[in-house]
């Protein structure tokens, strides 16, 4: 398969060419975005399992046509039993990154797929059955698929924390040893669980038997996640938020995801003119980079659970703040920085249909196999997304039994006159709203092809993908003349490799004037892009 596709028929993107294929194939026999993005998202579970599970969250942004916009909100709460006393008596400052008490909060994303089809059956007139969706993902957990590069690079990388894991290794690194990119990789106990989900629907997965086995396989690795907890989530409708940016609006989720970074950002860069600037120069990087600064700040002020929590996202977002932010911007000078997240594994993925109905979708277990937890026998993955809490009790993000974790996921889209016309995102952390600003500035003010939007050399501030320093980071194909001048801008420059990985996998989908489509993927990943 391609990096690049069109078609007036529907697009989709994935960061492997697997998931594109299902969800192209949907497309094909008539589906819908919806029911597209159910076979990708599925399918990335199985193909690209370091970096998504059942065990993890996810948040989905729908648009019709007509540009009436939907988020889907699956970030689950902390488990009732866990609370920072429970920490502190187990002599811990900080959440563990790994372990049955990393695996502290309910996974969301199987809620978002059920109520993601109920949308598609209620509004779109979707017609493929949940068991059709998920036909993709479940043959290719019980026959196998040809196993990534990345899957055993990042079990290789991380051996240290997650060889330890006997739950894990037993799928993963069978001889001990993870298993070689090609060798044909079969997950039968993941098959059982998606045979089970799929004759039972979402409600199964919480309330039903497979629920039961997630939280019995929890219970004995450890966890305090509890069945009840499991049994009283339900994912959220949400209102998506928005700014304006050029001649449209970009949209984004609430809180307590970071879409009000991703937006910050281009609301600050709407009020410069960036064409001025070579996409490839030291200018333009520079202004994006501080613009991220200004709202990385806000968002580490106010971005929380807003059940607990509430940021005044209307206030920040309006023209009079955003251009109040890019009037403190120095365009000769770096302002002081030092801090990061941390990793985040995730995928991002898009479709738009025939009939220009858009999803923009991510779905995350947050540090590479997450907790390093498998539930037991059902070859699910649990996520350690409870580990951004923090244990301050003045920290605007500090742990609370039911509390939902920040979130680093944000799915983005771009509208003009009310229709979608670019559908975009990408993993990574901080890296995120960063990756979606170039991705956006790139395809709607540099108007570049696509396939350069995400080929173009990209940069990194702060941490992600486990690095430990806050340095900016660079990509090595920028020319040597704009590593000097940020550097003398005060900026503290690394370079990287060429096509780094942290980075992130971004894909894009474009909607031309003629209502066709064309889509990309990223070539750090692999993704492939598809017409139906």
């Amino acid at each position: 398969m391609s990096r690049y596709a069109q078609s007036s028929r529907g697009v989709v993107t994935s960061p492997h060419f697997l998931a594109t294929a299902a969800g192209q194939a949907v497309l094909a026999a008539g589906g819908n975005a919806i029911e597209a993005a159910l076979a990708v998202g599925s399918t990335l579970s199985v193909v690209y399992p370091h970096m998504n599970s059942l065990g993890g969250d996810g948040f989905w942004l729908l648009c019709d046509k007509s540009g009436t916009l939907t988020g889907l909100d699956g970030a689950g709460p902390a488990g009732q039993a866990y609370t920072p006393d429970f920490y502190a008596g187990q002599g811990l400052n900080a959440i563990p990154a790994r372990g049955p008490h990393a695996a502290n909060t309910v996974a969301g994303l199987v809620s978002v797929w059920g109520a993601a089809h109920a949308f598609s059956r209620t509004h779109w007139g979707g017609r493929l059955s949940w068991q059709d969706v998920f036909e993709a993902a479940h043959g290719h957990a019980e026959d196998g698929f040809a196993c990534s590069a990345s899957q055993g690079d990042f079990l290789t990388q991380k051996w240290a924390e997650l060889g330890g894991f006997q739950t894990l290794t037993g799928i993963y690194a069978p001889d001990g040893r993870p298993t070689p990119a090609g060798a044909v990789f079969r997950q039968p106990q993941l098959a059982e669980s998606l045979r089970l989900l799929q004759r039972d629907g979402a409600d199964g997965f919480y309330r039903g038997e497979l629920g039961r086995r997630v939280a019995q396989g929890l219970a004995d690795a450890g966890s305090l996640l509890s069945a009840e907890d499991l049994a009283a989530f339900n994912c959220r409708k949400v209102d998506p938020i928005s700014v304006r940016y050029r001649n449209g609006l970009a949209v984004n989720m609430p809180p307590p995801t970071q879409g009000l970074a991703s937006l910050l950002i281009l609301g600050q860069l709407d009020h410069f003119y960036l064409a001025r600037h070579s996409h490839l120069s030291a200018d333009y990087v520079h202004l994006v980079v501080e613009a991220t600064k200004q709202a990385f700040r806000l968002r580490d002020r106010h971005v929380a659970d807003p059940d607990h929590v509430v940021a005044p996202v209307a206030e920040l977002l309006s023209p009079a703040a955003t251009a109040e932010l890019a009037d403190a911007i120095d365009v000769t000078r770096a302002a002081p920085w030092g801090r990061g997240v941390g990793p985040a594994d995730t995928v991002w993925f898009g479709v738009v249909d025939a009939r220009g109905r858009a999803v923009s979708a991510i779905q995350s277990i947050y540090h590479e196999y997450g907790s390093g937890v498998v539930a037991g026998e059902t070859g699910i993955i649990w996520q350690n997304r409870g580990a951004s809490f923090s244990l301050d009790p003045r920290h605007v993000n500090v742990l609370k039994p039911g509390k939902r974790p920040f979130h680093t996921l944000n799915p983005a889209m771009y509208l003009e006159n009310g229709r979608p016309r670019l559908v975009y995102g990408t993993m990574g952390g901080d890296g995120q709203p960063q990756t979606q600003a170039a991705v956006a500035t790139r395809a709607l003010d540099y108007r570049l092809p696509l396939t350069d939007v995400l080929d173009s050399p990209r940069w990194l501030l702060g941490r992600t993908w486990g690095q430990s320093s806050d340095t900016l980071k660079l990509e090595g194909r920028f020319a040597p003349e704009v590593f000097d001048e940020l550097a003398k801008r005060g900026h503290a420059v690394e370079r990287v490799e060429d096509y780094a990985q942290m980075m992130g996998h971004a894909g894009v989908i474009r909607v031309l004037d003629d209502g066709s489509c064309e889509a990309a993927s990223d070539p750090r990943s692999d993704g492939a892009a598809a017409g139906a």
